[in-house]
């Protein structure tokens, strides 16, 4: 089995977000890795991954980093496989990590998820993959299905929750 997707993240401390993100790959069944790399602290093995991504057999690249959050960009720069960023909340409340990353030049896309949003940044990664795979696309909609589900069961419970002036 070979990895579909890379998980990145720039350190270790990342790692209580970004296996959001392993977590849902791992429910639908799609094969991943899960690497620490920085930008800033080792550029040299970044650019090595990147520029190797495609000759490993990886579709789609999941990059995690937090303040100047220049991985998913740097990562971008180098590889033609999809990148999808997750700005991680370290400092300003996410949102320096938000804009490094949604703020890329013109033919450096990242997509771009929430902060702290490595759970839809699998299912993005996962709906990628479902274009060319009908079975994950089976998954994925029964996934979906199950989203639907929840908010049915959560109004079901809530019509039993009594108040005085409550009326429905």
């Amino acid at each position: 089995m070979n990895a579909e997707v890379s998980i990145i993240m720039g350190s270790t401390s990342d790692l209580p977000v970004m296996e959001e993100a392993a977590k849902i790959l791992n429910e639908l069944q799609i094969p991943f890795e899960l690497n620490a790399l920085s930008a800033h602290r080792t550029p040299d093995e970044v650019e090595k991954f990147a520029k190797s991504a495609s000759d490993k057999g990886l579709k789609v690249i999941i990059a995690g980093a937090g303040m100047a959050a220049a991985l998913p960009g740097v990562i971008a720069s180098m590889t033609s496989i999809p990148v999808i960023g997750v700005p991680i909340k370290a400092t300003m409340d996410g949102w320096d990590s938000l804009l490094s990353i949604v703020q890329m030049p013109p033919g450096i896309p990242v997509a771009t998820v929430g902060i702290n949003a490595a759970r839809n940044s699998g299912i993005l990664a996962a709906q990628i993959l479902a274009l060319s795979n009908p079975e994950l696309q089976k998954r994925l909609m029964a996934f979906k299905e199950g989203l639907k589900e929840k908010v049915v069961k959560a109004n079901q419970d809530l019509s039993k929750v009594e108040f005085e002036y409550k009326v429905s």
